[in-house]
């Protein structure tokens, strides 16, 4: 076999890896998790100071509690969101680079937001006010992946290990020798 068959050629050695931040915020799925996590602060903010707010009237003193407790955590959870989900945005409107978004005085601790207890009187709370919370977890969730993602991706672009450029780099030295044994 020729070595231009065994071989990588030099641009694909050299090529960088795709950057997953800057592919992500351009991309449709960040389009639809952005508008669907603004579009759930405004329908929560519509609710709370409105029909929330009334049916909040009826309730028991303990439902009452896990209430103000319950639409508390709502509030706080979709506000540290949406703070995730404009960092994000300004990376995509070249406010900021994805590496600048990184740094620890705009890092959102996400996992501070966590999973809800289950508050006393909590199965008294509004059917509307729990599915407003079970999608702010589902959005969480995904964001918190999102997250994840985008953070391992930083730490490996600081020296970190990648696995795939690894295994190229064994590859690309064993059809070396190949060649090597060949000619």
């Amino acid at each position: 076999m020729s070595e231009s068959k065994n071989s990588i050629s030099a641009k694909d050695q050299s090529a960088e890896p795709v950057n997953f931040a800057e592919r992500f915020t351009e991309s449709e799925l960040f389009n639809k998790i952005f508008h669907e996590g603004m579009d759930l602060v405004e329908q929560t903010a519509t609710y709370l100071d409105g029909q929330g707010r009334r049916q909040s009237r009826d309730l028991g003193r303990l439902a009452a509690m896990a209430y103000a407790t319950e639409s508390m955590r709502l509030t706080t959870r979709l506000m540290q969101l949406a703070s995730w989900l404009l960092l994000q945005r300004a990376v995509k409107d070249g406010e900021m680079t994805a590496q600048e978004a990184q740094k620890e005085k705009y890092r959102i601790n996400l996992a501070e937001i966590g999973r809800q207890t289950k508050e006393r009187g909590a199965e008294e709370l509004p059917a509307d006010l729990i599915d407003l919370i079970a999608r702010s977890f589902r959005l969480y969730e995904r964001i918190l992946h999102l997250d994840e993602m985008l953070r391992n991706e930083g730490q490996s672009d600081q020296g970190g290990s990648n696995p795939v450029s690894d295994q190229v780099s064994r590859l690309q030295a064993a059809f070396t020798g190949l060649g090597k044994a060949e000619g």
